[in-house]
């Protein structure tokens, strides 16, 4: 990936939590601004929390770059809208599409897209190191390892359900907006150099919640006009389907024979070996969304 636009921090180490995302919705509608002295009063929430809001707001892709809702946004979270409470896990996959597409939390964009090829399994120790070099390799100044340790362990309360053996805030780690995806294994603890460290992991699957519709919107809006493009690009490239949902060879293969029985303007092909998926009518993103949620 384009390494000069890695982003660290800004979250105030809140992860983003459920309702997080209607709330940001709703108070950029009504054109108030998260600057405002009010916004603590308004969002009844301390300062340190309405900047987190408004960063996942801006590293979900709800709100641009001047803080106004997005199209996602529209489409998603108005109250008329395609899912305003987000309690469909389509929404909650098309939403971690675009956390690691938009790259503002660029330890997620790293991990799904660099970390994972080189191991499935993982401390946060092994995170941390992963990301000192990443960085080193921009610019040795661009992020500290204070910004990056809290940065990994967001990510980790982000993706993961929380160990219940240890002390946590009930509220903060078992309201996250991605935890109900599964995309982050706690294993046990292991001795690791003489001590007990826990280790994580993202493996492969089929991902069968993941409905093949999402899977096709990343591909259009990943390779726009696109008429072509390999299965090996989909799986392992930056940014493809294999590599933000996680996909194993066979679970992308299943979404790819949903779309083309559904779909005949889109047609699988193997010709010497090199297995294409090959578009020969153009589909927008917004009609593939409406076949999974209906016109809204």
């Amino acid at each position: 990936m384009t390494m000069t636009q890695l982003s660290f921090s800004g979250h105030e180490s809140f992860i983003c939590k459920q309702s997080w995302l209607k709330k940001v919705y709703e108070y950029a509608h009504h054109n108030r601004s998260f600057g405002d002295e009010r916004a603590v009063v308004d969002l009844g929430v301390g300062k340190n929390m309405v900047n987190s809001l408004r960063y996942w707001g801006k590293a979900f892709d709800i709100l641009d770059d001047d803080d106004a809702p997005t199209a996602l946004a529209d489409y998603l979270l108005k109250d008329e809208g395609a899912d305003p409470y987000l309690e469909d896990h389509a929404s909650l996959w098309l939403l971690h599409y675009h956390l690691i597409r938009k790259n503002r939390f660029s330890i997620a964009s790293l991990v799904f897209n660099e970390f994972r090829k080189e191991r499935i399994e993982f401390t946060k120790d092994a995170l941390l190191r992963f990301l000192v070099r990443k960085t080193s390799e921009v610019d040795s100044n661009s992020s500290n390892s204070k910004t990056l340790e809290k940065d990994s362990g967001v990510f980790i309360r982000m993706y993961s359900k929380p160990d219940r053996s240890q002390k946590i805030d009930v509220e903060d780690d078992f309201n996250g907006v991605l935890i109900e995806l599964d995309l982050l294994d706690r294993d046990k603890h292991r001795n690791q150099g003489g001590r007990m460290a826990e280790w994580f992991k993202i493996e492969s699957g089929l991902r069968e919640d993941l409905p093949w519709q999402i899977v096709l919107y990343s591909i259009l809006d990943r390779y726009p006009d696109q008429e072509s493009i390999t299965f090996q690009e989909l799986h392992v490239g930056e940014n493809s389907p294999g590599a933000i949902f996680a996909l194993s060879g066979e679970g992308l293969f299943d979404k790819i024979e949903q779309m083309t029985d559904e779909l005949s303007g889109i047609v699988f092909s193997e010709t010497a070996g090199n297995q294409v998926l090959q578009f020969k009518s153009p589909y927008s993103r917004e009609y593939i969304l409406s076949l999974y949620y209906g016109n809204v």
